[in-house]
């Protein structure tokens, strides 16, 4: 698989891993434990959830214009991955949230939150910019034996970022387990199970003194019976379950703590394999005429303006796929029958589809390749688009013929009849298997893409513009739970697909003049 691909391309993926490994912990549990643990609101989590995955990407610009203007791409990663690591250690002290503490324990929680976006954009686009400088130094190499060792040179590209995603994808299939088997391990101990409902539950008894109408019946579901006449008892109930609930999460992001010493540890032993872009360009700058920097100027400029271009696609597809860590996940925890499997362990069919379907697709293209019709990457993203609106056209007609209505009002009705009307996890795997086939044929081509188009000197930027786009679809993440709780679910993922099928249109618009900037 590496044999036709860049020396350091294993040793970049496997730094990766750590970084993935923590990412989707927090994409798998972020918004649910903020609801079990503060007793928020779906929205109001959503809100938190989208500052910082936007926060993630946003600070991956600033991550790239420090390493550009130090060209110290190495030292800003090894920064990002022990300011991660130390975000995580801070979530990991599991503190109860009382009424009295939740103020100041929410704060805290968002400086972790913050630490950890903070050193993954120091950490992510910086990386992805040494693998693309990876491609840049092998197609020089592969010039020296002509025009058409170079031709096939520039083929390997997409493949090798490809390849990239998929082995960073390996920490992200393990990690959405984590949670959930900590959570049910620590709630075992005190002879209880785990209940997707309780926790929102507890709360509106603990804030307000009442008991709802299905803590009984959720309860015996977990394993505790309760006299609702003795508040006592209740309250004592609500504050222990919580308790147990929300620990066993703690503990899984002490598991991002190790993951991330060991993505350091092997960075720190393989990074003498890596290229320095920075340097490389410094030493070379000086060469260009006059002449030369005016005709490269103008060329930079149109290399920006298709990069633009694409950003301005790919945000709609970002806002609607990483629904995966809000509506998405509160569409598992609310319509879908978590006995068997908590909602949580859902996300692992994202990452698993990324590492099976991978292959398949690097097959596909490369048959097309060997036949003359190979497809630009333009033109791939651009079908990625329209492979994503597939997966909410499904999950719209299954919510449509299933009579959905909003969360709320779902959430509503009694224990019983909300039994009757949820689904088995199939409907979330189909809809994830087109959301990962579309989104292989969009991240992983987009950031070959990028380093296509990237001037030399602005490699680290470039990626975190691209990191960029994504901040912005992630900004309005928070618009899917609002949907969700406030229209008929069919309507709600209806908005997320015509969105994609609009962007799959424009993208197709400007097919031919990205591919002109491209091969120029």
């Amino acid at each position: 698989m590496f044999k036709n691909h860049p020396k350091g391309l294993l040793a970049a993926a496997l730094s990766n891993m750590g970084e993935r490994f923590g990412y989707y912990i927090m994409n798998a549990v972020l918004a649910l434990f903020l609801c079990s643990k503060f007793g928020l609101a779906d929205d109001k989590a959503g809100i938190i959830y989208s500052i910082f995955y936007s926060g993630i990407y946003v600070l991956s610009l600033v991550g790239g214009i420090i390493a550009d203007r130090t060209s110290n791409y190495k030292g800003t990663i090894q920064k990002g991955l022990i300011t991660m690591a130390i975000g995580y250690v801070i979530l990991a002290i599991p503190i109860l949230a009382t009424p009295q503490n939740k103020a100041w324990l929410l704060a805290v929680t968002c400086i972790a939150l913050f630490l950890i976006a903070f050193g993954n954009g120091l950490f992510k686009g910086n990386l992805q910019a040494i693998v693309g400088q990876m491609y840049d130094n092998f197609e020089a190499e592969a010039a020296k034996e002509g025009p058409e060792k170079l031709k096939w040179a520039q083929g390997q590209r997409d493949s090798g970022f490809q390849i990239f995603y998929v082995f960073i994808n390996i920490g992200g299939l393990i990690a959405p387990f984590v949670a959930p088997l900590l959570r049910q391990w620590w709630l075992g101990v005190h002879n209880l199970s785990y209940n997707a409902q309780l926790p929102k539950l507890c709360h509106e008894f603990i804030n307000t003194g009442v008991v709802p109408g299905n803590l009984v019946t959720e309860a015996a579901n977990a394993g505790a019976v309760i006299d609702p006449t003795n508040l006592d008892a209740v309250g004592q109930f609500c504050t222990n379950y919580l308790d147990y609930f929300n620990t066993g999460i703690h503990y899984s992001f002490i598991a991002s703590v190790a993951a991330m010493l060991i993505s350091l540890t092997i960075f720190l032993l393989t990074k003498k394999m890596f290229p320095t872009p920075g340097k490389r360009e410094a030493a070379t700058s000086q060469e260009y005429t006059a002449e030369e920097k005016q005709a490269m100027a103008k060329e930079i400029k149109q290399r920006m303006y298709a990069l633009f271009a694409v950003l301005g696609v790919v945000i709609f597809f970002w806002f609607s796929f990483h629904q995966n860590g809000q509506s998405l996940s509160y569409f598992a925890r609310d319509f879908v029958n978590t006995s068997k499997i908590a909602p949580e362990i859902l996300q692992s069919v994202n990452p698993f589809f990324v590492i099976v379907l991978t292959p398949v697709i690097m097959w596909f293209f490369g048959m097309l390749g060997r036949k003359g019709k190979q497809i630009s990457t333009p033109r791939k993203i651009a079908y990625g688009m329209g492979i994503a609106s597939l997966a909410y056209l499904f999950l719209s007609l299954f919510s449509f013929k299933m009579g959905y209505p909003s969360s709320t009002d779902f959430l509503q009705l009694d224990s019983a009849t909300q039994a009757s009307m949820k689904v088995g996890p199939w409907v979330l795997i189909v809809t994830y298997f087109f959301l990962t086939v579309a989104e292989l044929f969009i991240s992983p081509l987009g950031l070959s893409f990028v380093s296509k188009v990237a001037p030399k000197s602005m490699q680290g930027l470039c990626q975190g513009l691209w990191l960029g786009a994504t901040a912005v679809g992630n900004f309005f993440l928070f618009l899917g739970p609002r949907m969700y709780n406030a229209i008929p679910l069919g309507w709600c993922w209806a908005v997320f697909c015509f969105l994609c099928i609009l962007s799959m249109g424009v993208m197709f618009g400007m097919v031919k003049w990205l591919e002109r900037v491209t091969n120029s």
